[in-house]
């Protein structure tokens, strides 16, 4: 029975270095070649679970003297089988972070690129109502300097106009108070003859 354990014991030891090996090259690619070296160590982790329980039954028929030690190996055997398989599980964790952080930062990007959009949006919006305050301001100018243009002449009758009736009415004035200094002047001269 012990030849039969050991016979286990040598698949197992050569299967766990090749799926540890295998575990290290997993880790290396990508895609769907890391899917297939995965796929490959998922079935020899079954297979050496099968030796292992293989060993524990064989191990339990033995001698309580010679069992000890042999359970001793087994214990070593699950702890090391349970580490390949921790090491399987830890890749796939990494991918699903990995693909979360993308995803995560995807999303970042797209709120980004929509908070861009809106911005141009907005500034697109206020250069059209800026074009046109400044179309409104060009026009009203344009405007303004038509009408003084055209109302010059006017002005500038209005001005002369004004100027000629106030000279009129100082010369009017003047003839006025001319003849009041002599109707006074005569009034005086006729009181005094008197």
């Amino acid at each position: 029975m012990r030849e039969i354990f050991e016979g286990y014991e040598r698949k197992y030891c050569v299967l766990s270095d090749n799926l540890s090996k295998k575990c290290s090259a997993a880790n290396l690619l990508d895609g769907d070649q890391k899917k297939q070296k995965i796929s490959e160590i998922k079935t020899g982790l079954d297979e050496a679970d099968a030796l292992i329980w293989q060993m524990d039954l064989g191990v339990r028929a033995l001698q309580p003297n010679v069992k000890a030690v042999l359970l001793s190996n087994m214990r070593e055997y699950k702890s090391d089988l349970n580490n390949l398989k921790t090491e399987v599980k830890e890749p796939k964790g990494q991918i699903v972070d990995a693909t979360e952080k993308l995803n995560n930062s995807h999303n970042r990007i797209r709120d980004s690129r929509t908070v861009m959009l809106e911005t141009e949006e907005l500034g697109v919006s206020l250069l059209h109502d800026l074009h046109g305050q400044r179309q409104s301001l060009l026009h009203a100018n344009n405007t303004v300097s038509l009408l003084h243009l055209l109302t010059f002449p006017c002005r500038h009758y209005q001005l002369e106009k004004t100027l000629f009736f106030h000279g009129i009415i100082s010369g009017i004035a003047s003839i006025l108070m001319k003849l009041l200094h002599q109707s006074l002047v005569l009034l005086y001269q006729l009181s005094t003859k008197s």
